[in-house]
């Protein structure tokens, strides 16, 4: 037993009366001695469920993402990006389970039209256990599982698009997903995680969230870590895709704009989406949906793919307004473009591979002939 975690754990969860928040150094050591193993099993699901209660704070955050920054991997700053910002999009690694995701369209829209993007999540996780990312991008023929970081690396130096796939590059957060199912709850590491950034060079963090006092901690949190380019949006599940079915709330924070978020609201009515969001079918439905989407084929599915991808591309920089970003969006998508970037991506994995499998085969042959 780790008496310096009991008396942080003491300190979360004495109750509304005796108990304290941490500090920021005291979250990152709280959060260091649970990924490290250092604190006992008792210790780390009473912690996770006492946080859970008593509702992290900006400055815990910015405790947890240090220890993450220390401990957790980190994608090199890409050349090209010297100048422009890369795309950090946080989404919910517990996955989809009500509305189709878009997000992997976006980011293939995004890297076509020359703005980076960097993607991390993992399988199939507690407590919703929806669908990931990480299967959504096998569906279309992206098998980001099994590459190291550095292959990762090259990907994003190719394409534009890295996916830091959280069992391959910090498997010292497995454990904390078993901890997650048998609470039954999601601990403050799952908000956390929607402002992680495993991205060393210059980024622009977006993040999704639910309730309105997330988005305050969420700034709080940043700005205590120095981050002056930032996007929230209240989106479907929580994630970084806009809705259709209502206004989309949004936040903004750039270096110009003195550490105050700028609100902006979108009605999809107003730019000639029907208010209706896609559900979500089989694995299978979406993918054959969004294979009919990189083909430029109308569908329900294409209109949340104009909506997203006309704000990112406004929102990066690349268009100067929403409706031309919903114009270069749906030209980028009918054009093929979009599709390319797919097998663009998908050549460079399956090369990468495949150099890593001929490796393989004579290091076994020389042993043989040995």
């Amino acid at each position: 037993m780790s008496n310096t975690f009991r008396d942080l754990l003491k300190k979360v969860g004495s109750g509304n009366h005796t108990g304290e928040n941490l500090t920021r150094e005291e979250a990152a050591t709280a959060t260091r001695m649970m990924l490290l193993g250092e604190a006992t099993p008792a210790q780390i699901g009473a912690f996770l469920i006492a946080h859970r209660i008593k509702r992290p704070t900006g400055e815990e955050l910015a405790g947890m993402l240090d220890a993450y920054d220390q401990l957790g991997p980190k994608l090199a700053s890409i050349s090209s990006s010297s100048v422009q910002a890369v795309m950090v999009l946080g989404i919910p690694y517990d996955g989809r389970t009500r509305t189709a995701p878009i997000s992997p369209i976006t980011a293939l829209l995004l890297a076509a039209a020359g703005q980076p993007v960097v993607i991390h999540g993992g399988d199939r996780l507690p407590t919703k256990y929806g669908l990931p990312l990480v299967e959504i991008w096998q569906g279309l023929g992206v098998d980001w599982t099994g590459l190291t970081l550095e292959k990762t690396q090259q990907v994003l130096e190719e394409t534009g698009i890295g996916f830091v796939y959280q069992p391959q590059h910090f498997p010292l957060t497995q454990s904390i997903w078993e901890y997650r199912d048998q609470i039954g709850k999601r601990p403050p590491f799952a908000t956390m995680e929607l402002i992680w950034c495993p991205y060393a060079g210059n980024a622009h963090i977006v993040s999704g969230f639910v309730h309105p006092p997330t988005e305050a901690m969420f700034q709080d949190a940043l700005t205590r870590r120095g981050v002056t380019n930032f996007t929230t949006i209240k989106g479907l599940e929580g994630s970084c895709d806009l809705p259709r079915d209502r206004t989309a709330i949004i936040g903004l924070l750039t270096p110009t704009t003195s550490n105050q978020i700028e609100r902006l609201h979108l009605a999809p009515r107003d730019y000639g989406f029907t208010t209706k969001n896609v559900p979500l079918g089989t694995t299978e439905e979406l993918v054959a949906d969004m294979q009919g989407v990189l083909k430029g084929i109308s569908c329900e599915l294409m209109e949340t793919a104009l909506w997203n991808g006309g704000f990112y591309l406004w929102r990066s920089g690349i268009c100067s307004d929403m409706q031309s970003g919903i114009a270069k969006a749906k030209e980028l998508l009918t054009t093929g473009a979009v599709a390319a970037k797919l097998q663009e991506v998908t050549q460079s994995i399956d090369k990468l591979k495949s150099t890593v499998h001929n490796s393989m085969l004579l290091t076994i042959d020389r042993i043989r002939q040995k």
